[in-house]
């Protein structure tokens, strides 16, 4: 009688070399892994966009984000619970954010509500500008309008993607909180209250929960009766609690938000330090930098503080103000500028100013108003006709050094008050007052002007309004309150809390201008600088005085239109910049002022007047030196990261094969048969590594033999004979596991025995043979194995060619069956003709 070995696993092929992962084979079953990290990671991206709450206004856009990232992950999890391969789960995931954004955003301009088509790439061109637009024009928070909310969906849904693969197909669950970083980063640089502690513990909870199933269901996840260490969530609870408590409690002493790299309210730009200046959203935040960035140099022969003016900011819907570039009226050439209207005024100010821009970096050129020529640019730039505000076609400001003539009316009160004329020639744009303004604001602006006549009288009241002593300049109020925007809910905010920055005076009386029926705008720029101590010549000049301005002199400022005189700026902003002559009443309170950061922004006559060290000649010296080294901190941090992330890049194959092994020669109390799968996959991939891949039809003996007679593991009998009874010893292992009784398994003779666990032991069999393959293989053979291993490589191949041979098969077959319809249509044509 025959007697045939007795089998633990029916399902297991017979008399076959196994499958190089321990996984494949059997059918099997999948259970709840694909589920628990959908949760996992929906968890942790939907706690991190809690965090934007600040960035963005309200909570109206939260329901959409947690919708998008809900389908998504469902999307992967059900893909991989169909056992998919890691890239057509990945496709999936960005198929499902595709049709849920369609779905969501653009369901009137779609195929059956979800499925894009060619208006919907239209209206997605329309939102996305719609976002740049808000981006570019108003400060945090901003308001949640279609385009951001759209652009904040898509990118947490990639969002989802990347934390996803690089938790499950990469195997590399703690780098994954990379991608959570990403999220937290933006409102740890723009809100003064940093990522908040509901969205950092939310976010905590599912990182760790990512992990915790990566641990959980590890390599033997799917492996029936693997053993799982019962101590592991302990540990990792405790890991997680420490790491989390250290970051409590290290944060006072660290300076990481109050000062340092990155200060808290500070502004992310990952092309270099903000030394530019972007209209309306920015200026905030350069008033609290502790640092001036984006140092300009200006020496003028004006007789009263010069502003220096950038952009004009002249339209408003109500939700924000932003510039109207004009585009199609712009006009190119700067060498002499028409302000388009008509002065009357008999005596003009003629100024000329020397300016150079240093690192300071924007599309719009810093210029005294009015300029009425500039000259010594580099680059191509054109200018507004309506707005005279000046702008790069091919160029930008940075390391500009040009010269200004400006002009402007010589203003009086008595001049001022006779401007009582009607508007003539003046866009709309300036004129229209915003729909829905609030009742706060309408009911101020009546108040105020109600005993004002005209229209220069009403603008003394505004301004004397908005200085007197009923209202603060603070920096840290708007943050605090949530109003610190250019809005008409943010303008309401503003004048019932009476305390904010230049931008919410100057939004609140140009609003309040424009309900009394003055045509206004917003002039976004620098106020009147600090004296440097140098002098420059100008010819036929002598010397004059030098000054500079930074990202902390940044200042918004209204302008008024009287008709004859043109365009009158005011300062309505306590303790900020200087008032004009023309504008100042003694009845005006300076108002109290909680900003630190005011002395020396106005020249004085006494620091004009002082003798001056040097001088220097025409063109200006390159100051900015120490703008420019702070300017080339950050490019070299990014510089690093990039860097950085290259070296991951390139080692990721490195780190997988490294990962994998680790996983499947884990120590911990382990079935024998479970550590003879592991070991029996790593010694094939260590084979496929070192260029002994096993062939389809070898069994598991003869594959050791071929490995052993290949040289790949030296010499038998010399000093490499450990590792040819350790490749013994895991063919017998895995031999017993699949085709025989389970036996208790022993050490080779000739092996150490470290440790009694049978996951120990084969951990050290792979080690042994390791070194034997290392010792005998040639350098470029080593290279290849550490750094771009064949039994990754090869995976990866495999599973970037899945769609091609997919579609490969799927021609094979048509063009059958069509050769086959093809053949059968000629038969019957034929029989008919014969019949």
């Amino acid at each position: 009688m025959t007697m045939t070995p007795q089998r633990t696993d029916t399902s297991a092929p017979a008399l076959v070399l196994a499958p190089t992962d321990p996984r494949q084979g059997a059918p099997r079953r999948v259970g709840p892994y694909p589920w628990a990290m959908a949760a996992a990671v929906a968890l942790a991206v939907s706690g991190a966009a809690l965090s934007l709450n600040g960035v963005l206004r309200g909570w109206a856009w939260y329901i959409p984000v947690v919708t998008t990232v809900v389908v998504v992950v469902a999307a992967m999890a059900l893909l991989r619970a169909a056992r998919a391969q890691p890239l057509l789960v990945a496709a999936g995931g960005f198929v499902s954010l595709v049709l849920i954004l369609t779905f969501t955003f653009f369901r009137r301009n779609s195929i059956a509500g979800f499925i894009p088509s060619g208006e919907t790439m239209d209206m997605l061109g329309l939102y996305v500008r719609r976002a740049t637009e808000t981006v570019l024009a108003e400060s945090a928070p901003v308001a949640p309008n279609v385009g951001i909310v759209l652009v904040t969906c898509a990118v947490l849904g990639l969002v989802v993607i990347l934390v996803d693969a690089l938790a499950v197909p990469l195997g590399m669950p703690a780098t994954s909180g990379l991608g959570l970083l990403a999220v937290l980063v933006v409102p740890a640089m723009i809100k003064p209250q940093s990522v908040g502690l509901p969205a950092f513990i939310v976010t905590a909870v599912g990182y760790l929960m990512i992990v915790g199933c990566s641990q959980w269901f590890s390599a033997n996840r799917l492996q029936a009766g693997a053993g799982r260490n019962p101590g592991q969530f302990k540990r990792a609870a405790m890991t997680g609690g420490v790491a989390l408590l250290a970051t409590l409690l290290l944060q006072p002493l660290i300076p990481g938000f109050e000062r340092g790299t990155f200060p808290q309210g500070s502004r992310l730009n990952p092309w270099g330090s903000s030394s530019g200046l972007n209209p309306m959203i920015s200026l905030g935040n350069s008033l609290r930098s502790p640092t001036g960035e984006g140092r300009i140099t200006y020496a003028s022969t004006a007789t009263s503080p010069l502003y220096l003016r950038s952009v004009t900011v002249d339209r408003f819907d109500g939700e924000s103000w932003a510039p109207d570039d004009r585009d199609d009226t712009r006009r190119g050439g700067v060498a002499r500028l028409d302000p388009g209207y008509e002065i009357s005024a008999t005596e003009m100010a003629r100024s000329i100013t020397v300016i150079n821009a240093g690192q300071f970096t924007s599309p719009y050129l810093p210029v005294p108003y009015a300029p009425a020529g500039v000259n010594g640019l580099d680059g191509r730039w054109s200018w507004d006709p309506s707005t005279l505000s000046i702008k790069g076609v091919d160029t930008n400001s940075r390391g500009q050094q040009y010269v200004v003539v400006s002009s402007m009316p010589t203003l009086t009160v008595d001049l001022l008050a006779r401007s009582s004329a009607p508007v003539r020639g003046i866009s709309d744009d300036f004129i229209r007052p915003p729909a829905g303004v609030p009742d706060i604001v309408r009911t101020t602006a009546d108040t105020i002007t109600r005993e004002s006549n005209t229209s220069y009288s009403k603008a003394l009241a505004i301004q004397r309004y908005l200085r007197s002593s009923e209202f603060t300049y603070s920096l840290e109020s708007p943050v605090q309150g949530g109003y610190d925007g250019n809005g008409l809910s943010v303008l309401a905010d503003f004048l019932a809390q009476k305390s904010g920055y230049c931008i919410h005076y100057a939004s609140a009386m140009a609003v309040m201008a424009r309900l009394e029926g003055i045509p206004s705008r917003i002039a976004v720029g620098y106020a009147p600088g600090r004296p440097t101590g140098q002098t420059v010549s100008l010819a036929g000049q002598g010397a004059v005085p030098e000054y500079e301005v930074d990202a902390r002199d940044a200042h918004a400022w209204p302008e008024l239109y009287f008709e004859g005189l043109g365009w009158v700026p005011f300062e309505p902003t306590p303790s900020r910049g200087v008032v004009p002559a023309y504008a100042s009443e003694t009845s005006i309170s300076g108002g109290a002022s909680t900003n630190q950061n005011n002395d020396d922004l106005i020249p004085s006559g006494a620091a004009s007047a002082a003798p001056l060290p040097s001088t220097a000649p025409v063109p200006l010296p390159g100051g900015g030196a120490a703008g420019a080294a702070g300017f080339q901190l950050l490019p070299v941090l990014y510089g690093g990261l990039g860097v950085l992330l290259l070296g991951l890049l390139l080692a990721s194959p490195r780190l997988i094969r490294t990962g994998l092994r680790s996983r499947r020669l884990r120590p911990g109390p382990a079935a024998s048969d479970d550590a003879a799968l592991q070991s029996w996959a790593e010694l094939r991939d260590l084979a496929i590594d070192y260029g002994v891949p096993p062939r389809p039809s070898e069994t598991p003996r003869h594959f050791s033999a071929r490995l052993r007679r290949s040289g790949a593991l030296g010499e038998e009998d010399g000093r490499d004979g450990a590792a040819h009874r350790a490749v013994d010893s895991l063919v017998q292992d895995f031999e017993r596991r699949e085709y025989g009784r389970p036996l208790r398994s022993q050490a080779a003779p000739g092996e150490s025995r470290p440790g009694g666990t049978p996951a120990a032991i084969a951990a050290a069999r792979i080690d042994l043979i390791i070194a034997a393959l290392r010792a005998n293989a040639r350098r470029l053979v080593r290279f290849r194995a550490s750094w771009l291993p064949p039994a990754v490589m090869d995976r990866w191949l495999s599973t970037l060619g899945t769609p091609f041979r997919a579609v490969s098969r799927n021609v094979g077959v048509w063009r059958r069956a069509a050769a086959r319809t093809l053949v059968r249509t000629r038969d019957g044509l034929r029989r008919v003709r014969e019949g």
